[in-house]
């Protein structure tokens, strides 16, 4: 059976609030200086008659109370127990005749939160995110820079498959990693994914009060023929704001972690975004345990890089690592830059600048006879 591998840094996959796509600035800016001037408000440790009443106009006037996926308000009052006693505020009538009325007496009245209105995912560079991954049309998809498990399943409905009209994938998971952002890590497969272990919760050996992982190391155990795959999902420590050091200690964890895996299975994939070169201390520590990058396979003639205009190794921070036993299963290594806009790369037609490129990672692929 031959089955199709990739990793893709989808380069925030959020879903984005509604007031970001508004086209005049105006309405835009007065959306935003209302959500400003509410968080401040709700804020406040006690709530005033004055109080009360600018919190309830901003609510009505943005419909902040509204549950509506297919017209979501901009504004959004999250409340963990809404209620009489335990809420921010009770409505009544509908409409325009909508009343609100603010029952909390402060902060500590009410649990919850305002947010953002956010829209489903229809913008155009999430059509061309769409495109990179219909195009690689992978078995085995490990997607990185996700913000949840439900923008995942939007994606891949209502992206992959309502505006490109491409096959969905019938199974995708992601669980919340330790990235404050919401950045994650995912995967979308076309084959039963058995079991996820995480390893948020794993400290760096060099500071034992930190957690180790900028985001996790999911092992994503897969159904494949009576011999399970495991994929190990990686996006280490960014150059931002740079720590070798702690991005080295990652390395070694996912050297550990792959180990131990090929204890259950011969079939251990390490893929996802290393954020280092292949020269570097964090490749050669996976190196080191036996795993080979596919673009080094004679299969492969494209580009060195997976980032920016990939033309130099130093580029090249997207990794599929095989072990030995699934090296010579290799038939074909595949590198999908069209996603990307840079100098000398032939984007697609719909990629016309950086604003809407699908990524500025390319996603890197490996068709295999298993």
């Amino acid at each position: 059976m031959s089955i199709r591998i990739g990793t893709f840094n989808m380069e925030n996959l959020f879903r984005r609030p509604t007031a970001f796509r508004l086209q005049d600035p105006a309405e835009r800016a007065e959306i935003l200086g209302d959500f400003a001037q509410l968080v401040a408000l709700l804020d406040l440790l006690a709530y005033g008659d004055t109080e009360k009443k600018e919190i309830a106009r901003i609510v009505k006037k943005h419909r902040a109370y509204a549950v509506d996926p297919e017209d979501p308000p901009p504004i959004f009052i999250n409340q963990a127990r809404p209620g009489k006693d335990s809420g921010l505020f009770r409505t009544s009538g509908s409409g325009k005749n909508t009343t609100v009325e603010v029952t909390a007496k402060g902060r500590a009245a009410w649990a919850g939160w305002a947010e953002l209105g956010q829209e489903d995912l229809d913008l155009d560079v999430v059509r061309n995110t769409g495109r990179v991954v219909s195009e690689v049309d992978a078995d085995i998809l490990l997607a990185v820079e996700v913000e949840d498990r439900l923008t995942l399943e939007r994606f891949n409905t209502q992206v992959l498959a309502g505006a490109l009209g491409r096959r969905p994938y019938p199974y995708n998971l992601l669980i919340d990693g330790n990235d404050s952002r919401g950045i994650d890590i995912g995967i979308l497969s076309r084959h039963p994914i058995t079991s996820v272990r995480s390893h948020v919760f794993d400290t760096d050996p060099e500071r034992p009060d930190e957690r180790l992982f900028s985001r996790d190391c999911p092992e994503f155990q897969i159904g494949l023929n009576g011999t399970p795959l495991v994929l190990l999902g990686n996006h280490l420590k960014s150059k931002f704001r740079d720590d070798p050091e702690l991005r080295l200690a990652q390395a070694k964890r996912v050297a550990e972690i792959y180990g131990t895996a090929l204890e259950r299975t011969p079939h251990v994939v390490v893929a996802g975004d290393l954020n280092d070169a292949p020269d570097s201390e964090t490749a050669a520590v996976l190196r080191d345990t036996g795993l080979r990058d596919v673009m080094s396979h004679r299969t492969y003639s494209g580009l060195p890089g997976t980032h920016g205009d990939c033309k130099r190794e130093r580029d090249k921070l997207d990794y599929l690592l095989l072990p030995p036993p699934l090296w010579d299963e290799v038939q074909h290594v595949g590198l999908e830059t069209r996603g990307i806009f840079a100098d000398d790369i032939k984007s697609f037609d719909t990629v016309t600048s950086k604003v809407d490129a699908a990524s500025d990672h390319a996603a890197l692929f490996v068709d295999l006879d298993l």
